[in-house]
């Protein structure tokens, strides 16, 4: 048992061999396994490494790519219309309209089905075959006057795709479409839309039944287009619309302002700021207040949107200066005129450059100063509209001017100031801001006060100023008496012309007198005269014949004649006669009543008998006038020779000129215009006056010609005697710097003559007193209408 258990056993090493040498091959293999997994990993991982950069190179193409075809779908969908070859059914893509060009025909067909109007197509560029915008209306119902609404606005362009090139009639594809709505009813009623707070609760869009193309002068590139309506009401038509652009790089349609204008005026674009481009103007002006707002074209950044209009304000000052803030500060008061001139000071503080908002700022408040300025310089009739437009000028010494020559209009005058809603008030405030002590302004500024809160109120305020004298405090509260109608006496010197002729009996009850009671009776050697009135001031202008305007009250008109005229305190009158031989007489006429029949002024004059015109045609007829009315002018004459030495060629046209009137008129033969030669031996020595008719600082040519004179250029026409010479009168010509004839007395009228040359009392500019058939008229030179009137 023992040696059982003690068994050889195989040696160790023997028995160990194989185990050794799968030992060691087992220690070998894993090494080479290892090498050969590392690689097997390493080529998997960069397979894997390179089909994710794969992968996400395809993404990154497919997202390009499909961003690619999402904005060629977004502006042109006809370039993405061949997917839909490759496509299955249910991945069509939706192209609508523009899936298939269409020709003209068909688009209007298209929009009968749909009960909409095809509009007047408007090009886009100068090939209107290329591109148009079409405007799509429809009928509004229940509507008696503009009933086609505009609901829609189209661009189409052309298709150049051969299947439609080769078609005889033009196919178009719709490039873009903009629907439209018309502005909202609170927008368009408020002709001040810096003063709309809220829109109401009910808001009513009001139709736009027009588009128009601005032409020319428009920034660019681009085209723009005015969509608008008119809104009729009892002060008058509103005109109101929309500005769209139509942008040709993004080929898509923008709605880029709602505009309103209560006069009526349509926007326009207006070189404003100064620069190259021009700025959008909407005038919403209301009576003689400006409101002018000016828009400029600014870029965005925006992909669809690249550039706006932007309104230029007044709200924040551009500029940071004490005197230009102050300026723009009574620019929105209204006192555009003296805010304009402040900062003109200011520009030339700054070397004469400003920055381009404060310039355009600057511009905007010249743009309503030329407004104002203009309506200040215009001849009103009523004195209150006179006032009105210097007050809002700033011309606090011109409204002082009008109101005090103008008693009997004092009541109008406060019942302006009295009606103001706190826009004339504004505009006085802030020039008492600018400078308190300013008498005319203190004066305004009481009559507004007193016409508003009281006479006590305005007595108070004034003493209660610092630095107001004891003179001008008289003055002022005289001011304030006028408008209680606390007038004695008119200030106003009487300034007529008219046209004499004795009456043998007058009829009490036909004429107005200062004193209803009194008989009109003569003293002894009187005889009346009555005078027609051609023309008279009423303390601020000078009123023609026929009085239009002229229109007394229904009670004491009397009153009221009397202070127009001025003969309450002025009641006389010269009479002026030509004797045969030329001499003049005066006499002296005393005014005793009034007459307005028919628009036509008449005055009873009394005076001692003046000789009588024995010869209608040779006399120049009776004279009026009384002696505040008129400076006689008499410029030295020259000769047209001596004009020739100072200007040869203005005399030769002058020369050529009267010769060719003078045989227009008949007064000599018909035919070819002599040579300058022969027409400077026969004219040479005629007398010319040289003088500034027209004010514009160049003097004008009056040539007088006697029958006399006329009659030697006719020596040849043998039925022109003596006997016809001696019927005929003096006749003038006058030609303007620029040799044209701008009166003439060789008229078919032959009783056109011109009588004198006068300076007439408050007017700068000379009139021309003419004798006509029946009356004199004075005639001023027109600078609108380039002419006499």
């Amino acid at each position: 048992m023992a040696n059982r258990s003690r068994k050889p056993t195989p040696k160790a090493s023997k028995l160990n061999k194989p185990r050794a040498g799968a030992m060691k091959r087992v220690a070998k293999n894993p090494q080479k396994k290892l090498k050969r997994g590392s690689w097997l990993s390493s080529m998997l991982a960069m397979s894997t490494t390179g089909c994710a950069y794969a992968i996400l190179f395809i993404s990154a193409s497919l997202i390009v790519a499909f961003a690619w075809i999402s904005i060629l779908f977004i502006f042109n969908p006809d370039q993405v219309s061949w997917l839909n070859k490759i496509l299955p059914a249910w991945a069509q893509i939706p192209l609508g309209k523009h899936e298939r060009p269409q020709t003209l025909k068909q688009i209007q067909l298209d929009l009968n089905k749909k009960n909409q109007i095809f509009g007047e197509p408007l090009p886009l560029n100068q090939n209107t075959e290329t591109s148009f915008l079409l405007p799509v209306f429809q009928q509004r119902a229940n509507c008696q006057s503009d009933c086609k609404e505009l609901v829609e606005l189209r661009v189409y362009e052309l298709s150049v795709e051969l299947e439609f090139k080769s078609q005889s009639e033009n196919y178009y594809y719709l490039a873009t479409q903009l629907p439209v709505t018309g502005p909202e009813e609170f927008f368009i009623t408020s002709p001040w839309l810096d003063e709309i707070s809220e829109s109401p609760d009910i808001s009513i869009p009001l139709p736009l039944t027009q588009v128009q193309r601005f032409e020319g002068g428009t920034p660019s590139p681009g085209v723009w287009f005015n969509l608008r309506g008119q809104r009729h009401q009892e002060t008058g038509a509103i005109a109101y619309g929309q500005i769209v652009y139509y942008n040709p790089e993004r080929r898509n349609l923008l709605q880029m302002l709602s505009w309103s204008s209560p006069n009526g005026q349509l926007p326009k674009w207006q070189q404003v700021t100064g620069d190259s481009s021009k700025e959008l103007v909407v005038d919403q002006t209301v009576g003689l207040e400006p409101h002018l707002q000016v828009y400029q074209v600014k870029s965005l950044k925006l992909f669809l949107k690249p550039i706006q209009l932007e309104a230029i304000t007044l709200k924040s000052p551009a500029l940071k200066d004490y005197g230009y803030q102050n300026a723009l500060s009574i620019a929105r008061t209204g006192l555009w005129t003296p805010a304009f001139e402040w900062l003109k000071f200011i520009k030339k503080q700054h070397k004469g450059i400003l920055p381009e908002a404060a310039q355009a700022q600057m511009d905007l408040i010249r743009l309503h100063s030329q407004f104002t300025q203009t309506q200040a310089q215009k001849i009103w009739v009523s004195p209150s509209q006179e006032v009105l437009a210097d007050l809002i000028d700033g011309r606090w010494g011109k409204a002082l001017q009008v109101f005090e020559a103008s008693p009997h209009n004092s009541q109008e005058i406060a019942t302006l100031l009295k009606a103001d809603k706190k826009r004339l008030w504004n505009r006085i405030a802030a020039a008492l801001r600018v400078n308190p002590n300013r008498q005319e302004v203190q004066a305004w500024f009481a009559l507004i006060l007193a016409v508003q809160q009281g006479e006590g109120h305005a007595n108070s305020w004034l003493k209660a100023q610092p630095k107001i004298t004891k003179e001008n405090l008289d003055y002022i509260q005289g001011l304030l008496a006028r408008l209680n109608g606390e007038i004695t006496k008119s200030q106003i010197s009487s300034q007529i012309v008219g046209t004499v002729q004795p009456i043998a009996q007058v009829t009490s009850s036909e004429w107005l007198q200062a004193n209803s009671t009194a008989d009109l009776k003569l003293t002894d050697n009187q005889v009346w005269y009555q005078v027609e009135v051609s023309a008279f001031n009423d303390g601020k202008r000078w009123l023609n014949s026929p009085f239009e305007n002229l229109n007394p009250p229904k009670t004491d008109a009397a009153k009221f004649f009397w202070k127009t005229l001025g003969i309450t305190s002025d009641p006389e009158i010269q009479i002026v006669v030509w004797l045969p031989n030329g001499e003049q007489k005066i006499s002296i006429a005393a005014i005793k009543a009034v007459q307005l029949r028919g628009k036509v002024l008449r005055l009873l004059a009394a005076d001692p008998k003046i000789p009588e015109n024995q010869n209608d045609v040779l006399q120049p007829k009776p004279l009026a006038l009384t002696n505040a009315a008129l400076e006689w002018v008499q410029p030295s004459p020259i000769t047209l020779r001596e004009l020739y030495q100072q200007n040869p060629q203005g005399v030769k046209v002058i020369l050529s000129s009267v010769w060719q009137s003078l045989q227009e008129s008949g007064e000599i033969l018909a035919g070819a215009i002599p040579t300058f030669e022969e027409m400077q031996e026969k004219l040479g020595d005629w007398p010319v006056q040289v003088i500034d008719l027209t004010n514009n600082a160049q003097p004008e040519i009056i040539l007088t010609i006697s029958p006399e004179a006329i009659a030697s250029l006719n020596q040849s026409k043998p039925e022109i005697s003596a006997e016809n010479t001696e019927q005929r009168r003096d006749r003038t010509i006058i030609l303007s710097d620029s040799n044209e004839v701008i009166y003439t007395d060789f008229t078919g009228n032959d009783l056109q003559r011109l009588s004198a040359i006068a300076k007439l009392s408050g007017v700068q500019s000379l009139a021309l007193l003419v004798e006509n058939a029946h009356n004199y008229s004075l005639k001023r030179w027109s600078d609108k209408n380039q002419r006499f009137e």
